[in-house]
């Protein structure tokens, strides 16, 4: 089992109209790491809201048709998703759409609320009907019930925020206007650029801004709020310094493509450090390190530079593995590790090998991609793990489950050794942390439990899809 990415947002304001449906496309394609299962684009044209959203990769969703389907517009967002609050289901596709008695709103949302379940709880019991099971659509309700009784939608985000906790980075359309906003703790990134013919673009990560050629500004900074509109930006600050930064350390491991730079911290930068760190802590005897794409290479690089011991590319990855693969069934019997993961017998045949993962979850992915080099001819493997054991799960907007689930949580570390059939294993030290990424300023909670926010430990991740299975039972 691998840990998946949370969501991917995007948002485009350009003063004329023009091709924005285009630029968030080739956004969500930068983007498309952060989320496989669906996306969307809603494209803003005077007023008027026209998207187009499904299950799916970037490339499955939308064809050409539908691109230059799209009007030109001076606004659009997007979304690429994975399903951590909500079933992955067409109903929870992003961006969501609003019609309020003041107007439209578009919402793409990335993160995961807290106090979801009681929100939602209340919403229910005053009336309020919900058509997904994704807390986007809570967040959606709360703006467009503040929205009545404010005197303009960013009013109405920010009166939200005194309401919401957890995670959530947010583009959000009006009619006239993009609103950029990220929550006061900066769980999860957000920055904006600007393109030479003056469109402002916002998105998850630097990488996506690149694509559309955009120039990146800056970070929006945990609690702000921009607003973009034709007379330029506002920045709305009243969130700013009320909590304690506390930015995904995963992002860093893992989620986050190597080329971005996420707070001013590059994440090929950070990995690399990390890779280090575990020679330091785990030095060994071998002849090469070889990393498990793509994640696992930038640490693996890094290994080898503090060890100077040769890094070598022992294993492949299959690129067009997609959505759509087919899992084998029980009657095939084929390891799907296989299919993915090719093992380079030159690189690793006869040899003693240090392993560069970035987790471990379950163990049976690991265990298998030891399996591989074993009958590759690997002599010894010892496995080197870029991020601290799980321990507990993550209420942010990670897909790290339930403690039964995670096997640090049932075994020593020289039980999940003999477990996985690695020589030796080695995982990140969760004390250096801060001297991987710089700086002391993140959320660990699934490495040491401690949470920044008030979670509801005995609401289970799925809640919402259960509440509407229980509903259809008593109908």
């Amino acid at each position: 089992m691998a840990i998946h990415e949370e969501c991917g947002v995007f948002g485009v304001f350009s003063p004329k109209r023009c091709d924005v449906a285009s630029l968030a496309y080739y956004g969500l394609y930068a983007l498309q790491h952060r989320g496989q299962e669906a996306c969307g684009i809603v494209v803003n044209d005077d007023g008027l809201f026209f998207s187009h959203k499904d299950t799916g990769l970037v490339g499955e969703v939308f064809h050409h048709g539908h691109i230059t389907g799209f009007p030109q517009g001076n606004i659009s967002v997007g979304h690429v998703r994975y399903s951590t609050s909500g079933a992955s289901d067409r109903k929870n596709c992003q961006p969501i759409e609003v019609n309020h008695q003041k107007g439209r709103m578009a919402i793409a949302h990335n993160g995961n609320l807290s106090n979801a379940y009681a929100l939602r709880n209340g919403l229910e019991l005053s009336g309020a009907i919900f058509h997904t099971t994704s807390d986007t659509e809570i967040i959606a309700y709360i703006i467009t019930k503040e929205r009545l009784a404010s005197p303009s939608i960013e009013e109405a985000v920010s009166r939200t925020m005194n309401i919401i906790e957890g995670a959530y980075s947010l583009t959000i359309m009006s009619p006239s206007k993009l609103i950029a906003c990220r929550d006061p703790y900066g769980f999860r990134p957000l920055c904006y650029g600007k393109r030479e013919d003056g469109s402002f673009v916002v998105a998850s990560e630097t990488c996506a801004l690149k694509a559309v050629g955009a120039e990146f500004i800056r970070d929006i900074e945990p609690g702000e709020i921009l607003v973009f509109t034709k007379d330029g930006i506002e920045e709305r600050r009243e969130h700013c310094g009320t909590k304690p930064k506390k930015t995904c350390v995963f992002e860093y491991i893992y989620f986050a493509r190597p080329d971005s730079v996420l707070d001013g911290i590059s994440v090929h930068r950070a990995r690399k450090k990390a890779g280090a760190i575990l020679a330091e802590c785990y030095p060994v005897e071998a002849d090469v390190v070889v990393g498990v794409p793509d994640s696992g290479i930038d640490a693996a690089l890094g290994y080898a530079e503090k060890s100077k011991i040769p890094y070598g590319i022992g294993l492949i990855k299959n690129k067009y593995i997609g959505r759509t693969f087919i899992s084998p069934t029980q009657e095939t019997r084929v390891d799907q590790v296989r299919i993915k993961l090719s093992a380079i017998k030159e690189t690793v045949s006869g040899k003693r090998v240090v392993l560069v993962d970035d987790s471990i979850v379950r163990g049976t992915t690991s265990g298998r991609i030891v399996k591989l080099l074993r009958e590759a001819g690997a002599k010894e493997i010892h496995m080197r793990v870029s991020a601290p054991p799980f321990l507990h799960p993550c209420y942010y907007g990670t897909d790290i489950d339930s403690e039964e689930h995670l096997i640090a949580c049932k075994y020593t570390v020289p039980e999940i050794e003999k477990l996985i059939g690695a020589d030796s294993l080695g995982y990140f030290p969760k004390e250096r942390l801060g001297d991987m990424i710089e700086c002391g300023n993140y959320c660990s909670a699934c490495f040491d439990g401690v949470y920044p926010t008030t979670v509801q430990k005995d609401v289970p991740k799925n809640k919402y899809d259960q509440k509407i299975s229980e509903g259809s039972k008593k109908s």
